[in-house]
């Protein structure tokens, strides 16, 4: 299945374990989503990320639990966020946590893309179930 639609994200700084070194600024978020469509849930999770002295080059990493509806179906799963910008260039990977479908949900697999247009955040969602 494929399916898409739009979200909204609240992220707020959170205190930090590791201190920044050399440029590099390190920080810690919180995250919060509401999905619209036919994935119709909330989410909360952590980031981490780290800022380079380079201008449009980083790193992130998070993880989020996301819970209600997907195509009618009740339940839980977690989302695992790999991403890194070099020099304005995004690669970004969104997976399924494997085995982390709980209720309705069980056995979920897929991969997710974002998308921001104008501000506005938009997810694909690739998955099975």
């Amino acid at each position: 299945m494929k399916i898409s639609g739009k979200f909204e994200l609240e992220m707020k700084p959170m205190e930090l374990y590791a201190d920044s070194i050399g440029g590099i600024k390190l920080g810690r978020m919180s995250i919060d989503k509401t999905f619209l469509g036919e994935l119709s849930a909330t989410s909360k999770g952590e980031m981490l990320n780290a800022l380079t002295p380079t201008a449009g080059s980083a790193g992130y990493v998070a993880i989020e639990l996301v819970t209600g509806e997907l195509s009618g179906k009740k339940g839980s799963f977690a989302l695992q966020h790999f991403g890194t910008m070099s020099n304005g260039e995004q690669n970004l990977t969104l997976e399924v946590v494997p085995d982390s479908g709980i209720g309705e949900l069980e056995n979920l697999k897929g991969k997710m893309n974002i998308n921001i247009e104008d501000g506005q955040h938009y997810y694909t969602f690739e998955y099975e179930l």
